[in-house]
């Protein structure tokens, strides 16, 4: 399953003026919590602030480069949702190499899918290794464009 299948353009967000800043992040989170709980039934951002919040107590997941991946799992999802928070103006997040994140790339699932959930998370990783595409995705002005850019960086990999 390609990232651009566990993500909408409504779950994609940038952090601006237009779209609502984020300063911190308890309020990165909730934004993470309420775009994976956009069009759902079955969660509530409330209930997906406290995963993802319980998985940063536990430990950050701040993996470097400006990059975030809030993850974590549920039983009563049938499927994986994805949500992507951009952060023009970088945050603190307690991240592995100590400096602040521009990019947080959330992902949940079910509690007993764990295979399609590293995949996932590999497959996230892989896509924010580049300097120059993340460089793009944090000048992109609204989160559709985001999403446009993250389907077409998507495309261009998987490509032949």
């Amino acid at each position: 399953m390609g990232l651009s299948e566990i993500l909408s353009p409504d779950r994609v967000s940038v952090a601006g003026e237009a779209e609502g800043v984020v300063r911190t992040s308890a309020e990165a989170i909730r934004r993470l919590s309420v775009l994976l709980a956009t069009r759902q039934t079955v969660i509530t951002p409330d209930e997906v602030e406290a995963l993802l919040g319980e998985r940063e107590r536990v430990q950050s997941t701040g993996v470097g480069g400006g990059v975030a991946i809030p993850h974590g799992s549920l039983d009563r999802l049938d499927r994986t949702l994805g949500a992507v928070l951009i952060c023009p103006r970088p945050i603190a997040f307690d991240a592995i190499d100590g400096a602040p994140v521009s990019i947080f790339f959330a992902v949940i699932g079910h509690k007993r899918a764990t295979g399609e959930h590293l995949k996932t998370l590999a497959r996230v990783s892989r896509l924010l290794r580049d300097d120059g595409f993340r460089a793009r995705l944090v000048a992109a002005a609204t989160g559709p464009d985001a999403y446009m850019l993250i389907a077409a960086e998507e495309g261009r990999a998987s490509a032949p």
